[in-house]
Parts: structure tokens; sequence; C-alpha cells
């Protein structure tokens, strides 16, 4: 079984349908999702994610009517204070922001393959790999 980690933006796009010129990524957000679904995938969605994702101004209540279609595909993961403490000297080392380095521990130790646009995640590669999701359609 594959897992997937799909970083805060991935769901950006697919909840909000967002597009760039010539980049329909709430479209390789969906047509992602679809395929993790028809493989029998899974989805590791931390609660970093859902904090992030928060902070953009989605209540907890929305979140769960957002995430429901997707609860048999999705394993949730908590950060912890051990993980939080890695990735703050990850980052500090690595002059990234914490949090990206949080979300690669979270998807190394779940064996998770990240799915994002953020470059930072490339210099994180050592940790965990990543793919955009238009790689994987």
């Amino acid at each position: 079984m594959v897992k997937y980690y799909l970083d805060t933006s991935i769901w950006l796009d697919l909840f909000e349908d967002r597009d760039e010129q010539g980049l329909p990524k709430g479209e390789y957000a969906e047509r992602l999702l679809e395929k993790i679904i028809s493989e029998d995938g899974k989805i590791i969605l931390s609660d970093i994610v859902t904090e992030e994702l928060i902070k953009y101004g989605y209540t907890a209540h929305q979140l769960f009517d957002l995430f429901m279609p997707f609860e048999k595909v999705v394993i949730y993961e908590k950060s912890d204070n051990k993980r939080s403490g890695r990735a703050r000297d990850l980052a500090q080392k690595r002059n990234l922001p914490r949090l990206d380095a949080l979300h690669a521990l979270v998807a190394k130790d779940a064996k998770a393959l990240i799915i994002s646009r953020d470059a930072h995640f490339k210099q994180l590669k050592d940790i965990a790999k990543c793919k955009r999701p238009e790689e994987l359609i």
C-alpha cells in the first residue's frame, strides 16, 4: 500500500480549486486524490495540516465536512514534542521553515511520499521524497 502525505497547499488547491495560468492546480489535486482512492492508497493527514488550514480561515467543522469524503483513505498522524524538537533542529541547520521540516519528519515516520509544490522539500529529500501532483497522475 502506497502512502501519501499531502502538504497543506495541495489541500488548499483541492478545496479552493486554485489555479494559475497554465497550471490547473485544483484539477491536478482532484485527479491525484481520485488515483489514490482507486489504487487503494492511503493519505497521511497530520494535525500540522489541519492547524495550518485553520490559520487560513477554515473552521474545525468545515474541515470535518471537507475531509469526510476521504475518511476511508485517511490515516491521521499527530505530531509530538520529540518530532517537533527534531524539526526545529533540522530547520535551523538547513535554514528552512520549521513546519516544512516537521511535515517531512511526519511523512518519513509514516513512510509516505510528500505531495507538494514547495521548493523547500528539495532540501529535505534525504528525509522524505517529494513529488508534485502532476508527476503522479
